[in-house]
């Protein structure tokens, strides 16, 4: 966190921890495959197990269950033209896009808008969630950006100030070069690709069907930023709709958005598109949880049309499920309820953010958790993708809040996030690893590069303290060698 809340006493450390803890956890060759029988994926209702009580505080993911709300616009224009993707240039060694085995791949969340870029989104996720404002005081990034190899068309004055009186600046998302310049970031220091982001809710209409609004064409561009990234530089990338806050009904509009990205963008047509198992790869997150309007019945069709459509499917697909999706526990739903989808998908991929938050208990849950995670996915012939993460914070995104904002589980220079790396894969036996996140400042869990000298004032920005801006994506990097087993794994944090 800021210097002050580093300084607080090892009671106060492992009160927050406990409790980001707790509040987590409420927190086209086609292949056609066996349909998925929805009929026999729902118990009766009397035979469900109980539901656990709510929790009072919303969960560490809170930024995906409520997307902003962006206001009216102009109606929506005709569909913007798809550009071709150039190839890779000749020199550019290219991440091996057929097969997950060996792979870290980061969640890429692409979400940030500044208010004079063009996209009419304002300060999107700059701002503090409750007053919407993105001023001193008012904030809802806990890092802050580190602009020095940006150019001038990447950066957009804000109404902050550094120590030394300058304009703080930060980038957005919809500028390309920037995004470019993420992934030439992932190929200097060797990490294979990304998970694009695509919150299904900015992307449907609430009553069905594909939206076209301002919104959702930002969406798209920042997709085509991250497709030229990919293909310039050498690196892969797959789609990962986040299903959080659809409702039940509006499930079936991913299908209409889907259809679009395969025949009008057509991205599963470039060689950097990730592939397993001979088929593109397409990750739903939010699949198994507890408390949400759709279930099983809602999941089965859409998986079944990502399987068996002969247009649109032959897919792999991913799942990003709760963290105790077995035992059925906290915020998963029962597993009877949802084992018959979990075996009809190819990947299964446990969400952690918060879950735990020291070096031992993320040993422990790699051992007693991930382990007999793995297991099954081996006995039922599936991929298991452990998520890791660097650290995490969000008081600035919570601030005024009753939502935790002093939860803090620290980087301790990285060697926590290195002690997930070097347990999933050396004792749960992971064989691909996510990455979560590259570009979150949000809840404090990005590893691209932030600045040692962030604003001054009446906001408190965390820093990477003496270490390099580039030092996460280093360390992502060297772990990323040892998942592809040119090194071996050790719990010592590796020297630089």
């Amino acid at each position: 966190m800021t210097e002050f809340m580093k300084q607080k006493s090892i009671l106060t450390f492992c009160v927050a921890v406990v409790g980001i803890c707790v509040s987590a956890l409420t927190s086209c060759d086609k292949q056609p495959q066996e349909p998925v029988q929805v009929a026999e994926l729902i118990e009766p209702a009397e035979t469900a197990k109980p539901a656990e009580p709510v929790e009072a505080t919303k969960p560490a993911e809170t930024e995906k269950t409520e997307p902003e709300p962006v206001a009216p616009t102009e109606p929506a224009q005709p569909t913007e033209p798809v550009e071709t993707i150039e190839p890779t240039e000749p020199d550019v060694p290219r991440v091996d896009a057929s097969t997950m085995i060996g792979k870290v791949m980061c969640g890429y969340q692409g979400w940030f808008r500044a208010a004079t870029d063009g996209e009419r989104q304002d300060w999107k996720h700059y701002r503090n969630q409750t007053s919407r404002q993105f001023k001193p005081g008012e904030a809802g990034i806990e890092f802050w950006p580190d602009l020095t190899e940006f150019g001038d068309h990447e950066r957009f004055d804000t109404e902050f100030r550094h120590a030394n009186g300058s304009v703080a600046q930060v980038f957005s998302s919809a500028v390309r070069d920037t995004v470019v310049r993420h992934f030439k970031w992932m190929r200097e220091y060797g990490i294979d690709g990304v998970f694009v982001q695509r919150f299904a809710t900015e992307v449907t209409n609430p009553n069905g069907g594909r939206a076209d609004n301002d919104e959702s064409r930002s969406v798209n561009r920042v997709l085509q930023n991250c497709r030229v990234g990919a293909a310039r530089h050498g690196r892969t990338y797959a789609v990962m709709y986040d299903l959080t806050s659809m409702s039940a009904a509006r499930m079936a509009a991913v299908k209409d958005d889907w259809r679009f990205l395969v025949k009008e963008m057509g991205i599963l047509k470039d060689p950097a598109y990730q592939r397993h198992a001979g088929r593109p790869v397409l990750a739903l997150w939010g699949v198994g949880f507890r408390n949400r309007d759709y279930g099983p019945a809602q999941i089965a069709p859409l998986i079944d049309f990502l399987k068996n459509d002969p247009e649109c499917g032959g897919l792999t697909i991913m799942l990003g499920t709760p963290t105790h999706w077995r035992a059925g526990e906290r915020d998963a739903g029962p597993f009877a309820d949802w084992e018959k989808i979990y075996k009809a998908v190819d990947i299964i991929s446990p969400w952690t953010i918060g879950r735990y938050g020291r070096i031992n208990e993320a040993q422990n849950y790699a051992a007693n958790i991930a382990k007999p995670d793995h297991e099954w996915c081996v006995a039922n012939n599936k991929e298991h993708m452990p998520v890791v993460f660097p650290g995490f914070s969000w008081s600035n995104l919570k601030k005024g809040t009753d939502e935790n904002p002093d939860a803090f589980i620290d980087r301790l220079g990285g060697k926590f996030l290195w002690s997930q790396y070097d347990a999933v894969v050396r004792v749960a036996g992971a064989k691909m690893v996510y990455q979560a996140m590259f570009d979150e400042l949000d809840e404090g869990t990005h590893i691209f590069k932030s600045t040692n000298n962030p604003p001054v004032g009446a906001s408190r920005f965390l820093t990477y303290d003496n270490l390099p801006t580039d030092h996460y994506l280093w360390l992502v990097g060297e772990a990323t060698r040892r998942v592809r087993g040119e090194a071996p794994f050790s719990p010592e944090l590796p020297k630089r």
